[in-house]
């Protein structure tokens, strides 16, 4: 049977991790919770950039027209509407869309408490969002009064989507003025607003009296299908006053992002977490390793004295640090699939397990171990064969 060893060589480092069961359990759930920390941290930050942008993704529209002033979806300001209409005078813009947007107090029909809902105000016979759906729905609004209720909104709104799915009539009040219900959308919460609602131009005028009726928040600029977006965006810019802001559909998008990403704390916060994470899985595999090689080092001096090389024992100890890492990363995989599931059913927020954070968190997870394994081996360089014996 000796021709079968021959070709096979001892799993050195496995056997070390497994010789004691209890301690390599300790070390995987340490590792497993720092990799839970690291996806809830990073799943919570990229979920609320992208979130912020759930109702921007619908709009049907190449460029769009803001204020300068403006520094988010929930401090919008206003710029003259004739601006809009100018955009018109550029071959390649085959339509527009003004909008009105601004956040309102609902009331809650239930519980009679105001809340702050998204609000925006169109024209339904104008083309507004990609979704064909959508835009059917947009028919019910042009009586005045009538509202499309979004049911991704959180419950603190009141149960709107169960009454109207009942055949209720669902009536509250919006600042004072009586709306009523009459359909539902699917748009989605953000973390500046928990929840939207759509209206007509007229009605949000309506609602909102002290908007000058001249001026509104967005304005969609729809192009010919031939059209460069970049290039009709620029020749807009020369043209236009410098009271408008001109932006493609992604530069509107990533406007708001990078004001929650810039603007705010959540990004610092939420990646500051992650590093905590980090940090405290490198605490918990290097003194896992460290005490390893500290109990082995009467082994390991044997093995330099027999004549293997220091790389081959420094191998050993980073092999260590690699199946720590693959075993404590497969439940913190899968912990994480199951906490972004209650966190989307718990807060409506769009954060799920993406390729991208699975990957990183990943990479985190070796840097982690392989950095703990590389100061572990410390003990294991200064060691001196001649003191140990």
């Amino acid at each position: 049977m000796n021709w079968f060893w021959q070709g096979r060589r001892i799993p050195l480092s496995w056997l070390l991790l497994t010789r004691q069961p209890v301690r390599l359990l300790v070390a995987l759930a340490g590792i497993s919770f720092a990799g839970i920390l690291m996806f809830m941290q990073l799943g919570f930050r990229d979920g609320l950039f992208d979130a912020s942008i759930t109702v921007h993704r619908l709009f049907d529209a190449d460029l769009v027209l803001i204020s300068p002033r403006s520094a988010s979806s929930v401090r919008m300001a206003g710029f003259p509407r004739r601006r809009l209409v100018q955009t018109l005078a550029d071959p390649q813009v085959e339509g527009i869309t003004p909008v009105h947007w601004g956040l309102m107090l609902w009331r809650n029909p239930e519980t009679r408490k105001n809340r702050a809902i998204l609000a925006l105000g169109y024209n339904p016979d104008d083309p507004f969002f990609i979704t064909s759906e959508l835009n059917s729905q947009s028919q019910l609004l042009k009586q005045k009064g009538r509202i499309l209720f979004d049911q991704l909104s959180r419950p603190e709104f009141g149960p709107i989507a169960d009454w109207y799915r009942e055949g209720r009539v669902v009536e509250t009040e919006i600042a004072g003025n009586r709306v009523r219900v009459v359909g539902l959308v699917d748009l989605g919460t953000s973390f500046g607003a928990d929840g939207n609602l759509l209206t007509s131009t007229e009605t949000f005028l309506d609602l909102q009296p002290q908007k000058p009726p001249g001026s509104i928040e967005v304005g969609l600029v729809r192009l010919q299908s031939d059209a460069n977006p970049i290039e009709v965006r620029d020749r807009l810019r020369d043209k236009l006053p410098e009271d408008v802001l001109v932006l493609t559909k992604q530069g509107f998008m990533d406007f708001e992002q990078n004001y929650w990403r810039s603007s705010t704390s959540i990004g610092f916060i939420f990646t500051l977490g992650a590093a905590m994470g980090f940090v405290v899985g490198c605490v918990i595999v290097y003194q896992v390793l460290y005490t390893d090689v500290s109990e082995h080092l009467p082994e390991y001096a044997t093995l330099m004295a027999m004549g293997y090389r220091l790389t081959h024992l420094l191998g050993v100890v980073i092999r260590e640090g690699f199946y720590l890492a693959i075993l404590g990363y497969l439940p913190a995989y899968m912990a994480g699939q199951g906490l972004y599931w209650f966190v989307r059913d718990a807060t409506r927020l769009p954060v799920g397990m993406n390729v991208t954070r699975a990957v990183t968190v990943l990479v985190m997870i070796l840097l982690m171990c392989m950095a703990s394994a590389f100061l572990a081996m410390r003990r294991l360089i200064d060691a001196d064969p001649a003191e140990i014996f």
